[in-house]
């Protein structure tokens, strides 16, 4: 009998876990020592094993064990709550599994100080990367480069290299300024997130489209930086302004120092201006008049970021994750015309 017809027939991974009863997933992790495993689930694999005379793919094996159990994440997003709601999912997926955790944050997005975090993960020897790095620039680098180790990414840009994750943002954009067009609003500003930040652009996509079909006019976009204080300069700025009835500022924060702005220029919200915003930070159903948002699910991100990176490195088939729908809170910063 030749070789080829010898290979054909030696068990595989998934022969072991039909006999065993149990998921190929659980016989890799058998394989590799996970501690979540039960004692009698981890005999009945030993047992399928020795019955089978399963012999695991040592190369394979051989390429994750020389690597030490962690999962490395690649963050140029310090401080802000979304990202910072999602490591700690990532962390507590992760330690489920086994795997600890490695934050490099990037002091800069240039080509050199990623350059630098890759390599300083990679001295580190993780198994794999998270990247939490919502400029566009950042993966035109990473495509230059050779990471050596699985990664996924919790944003999707165009053309980007590895598995990703995301929101889907123009849903969300689209669906609150939607909100605002029914409650009888035809001039909406949009207060936009940084130039080159993919969710800034996918959220100024969502807004220009349910804005153009419902045949409504268009104000140039007002350039923001995320933070409460440049909301709050907006909203004294805008309030010189008479030609609109409602913004749709692309994150919470910018929402919140918008009403500050307006509060301390005379104008009321909800009853002469609506405001609505995004991300549903824990304060926006504190401040006054509380705020209509859109909410977004940061943990169950993190938690299927950490699934894809490890059944990347264990070779195991790919979860299949649909986009995740962001859901409109609606609170009384916004009112009817």
């Amino acid at each position: 009998m030749s070789n080829a017809s010898e290979r054909a027939r030696l068990p595989s991974i998934r022969d072991v876990a039909r006999l065993a009863g149990v998921s190929h997933q659980t016989v890799s992790r058998v394989l590799n020592e996970h501690p979540s495993i039960r004692p009698e689930t981890k005999k009945r694999v030993q047992d399928a094993i020795a019955v089978l005379d399963y012999k695991p793919n040592l190369a394979a094996r051989a390429l994750v064990t020389s690597r030490s159990r962690t999962i490395g994440i690649l963050s140029a997003t310090i401080g802000e709550f979304g990202p910072t709601s999602s490591i700690a999912s990532i962390e507590d997926a992760a330690r489920v599994e086994g795997y600890s955790v490695t934050t490099v944050n990037l002091p800069a997005t240039t080509p050199e100080a990623i350059g630098d975090a890759i390599r300083q993960l990679g001295r580190e020897q993780v198994s794999g990367i998270v990247v939490l790095a919502p400029q566009v620039r950042v993966f035109n680098v990473l495509r230059g480069m050779a990471v050596g180790v699985p990664f996924v990414s919790l944003q999707t840009a165009s053309g980007s290299d590895g598995f990703s994750l995301s929101a889907d943002q123009v849903a969300g954009a689209r669906a609150v300024t939607e909100h605002l067009i029914s409650l009888g609003h035809s001039d909406i500003v949009h207060l936009a997130g940084p130039q080159d930040w993919i969710e800034a652009e996918s959220r100024m996509r969502g807004y220009l489209d349910a804005l153009r079909e419902a045949d409504l006019p268009t104000f140039p976009p007002i350039r923001g930086d995320w933070t409460a204080d440049f909301g709050y300069f907006a909203g004294t700025e805008l309030a010189r302004r008479p030609d609109f009835t409602a913004v749709f500022a692309a994150n919470d924060l910018m929402a919140i120092g918008l009403m500050h702005g307006f509060r301390d220029a005379g104008i009321d919200v909800p009853r002469q201006v609506s405001v609505v915003g995004f991300d549903d930070i824990p304060v926006a159903a504190h401040v006054w008049p509380t705020l209509t948002t859109v909410h977004q699910d940061f943990p169950s991100l993190g938690q299927r970021a950490v699934h894809i990176l490890l059944a990347q490195i264990r070779g195991e088939d790919i979860p299949e994750f649909g986009p995740a729908v962001p859901q409109l809170r609606m609170r009384s910063s916004s009112a009817s015309r």
